[in-house]
């Protein structure tokens, strides 16, 4: 697994940053996010150094896979209702016009009663 010493999440799945868990694995870790927008936020990440969606290759296909089937599942133990009266929303944003503010592939994963209608 590749890590990135100067990346934040590097640091938080190697637990030298502490975060609170929601979801931990050999792969993928899941944590709440520090400025919330509602309330359910979580980013979901790989363990291995992936700067960003741009940067995924066909060798990622099965990690990827897990973190999108992994979703539902920890949306709706972290609070969101069930589909289709609930549901949730999943944010990837990618470089620096996607809104990218840390340079490691993440999942926001945010749920609520329409959280984003606020901005």
């Amino acid at each position: 697994m590749s890590h990135d010493p100067n990346c934040i999440f590097c640091r938080i799945a190697q637990g030298s940053i502490p975060s609170r868990k929601v979801y931990e694995d050999e792969e993928l870790l899941a944590f709440h996010d520090i400025h919330p927008w509602a309330p359910v936020h979580f980013l979901l990440i790989p363990k291995d150094h992936i700067a960003s969606l741009a940067q995924v290759q066909p060798s990622h296909a099965p990690l990827l896979g897990r973190m999108m089937s992994l979703v539902p599942t920890l949306a709706q133990q972290e609070g969101c209702r069930p589909y289709p009266e609930g549901g949730f929303r999943l944010v990837c944003n990618t470089g620096a016009h996607g809104g990218q503010e840390v340079a490691h592939l993440h999942f926001h994963v945010i749920g609520g009663p329409r959280p984003w209608l606020k901005g």
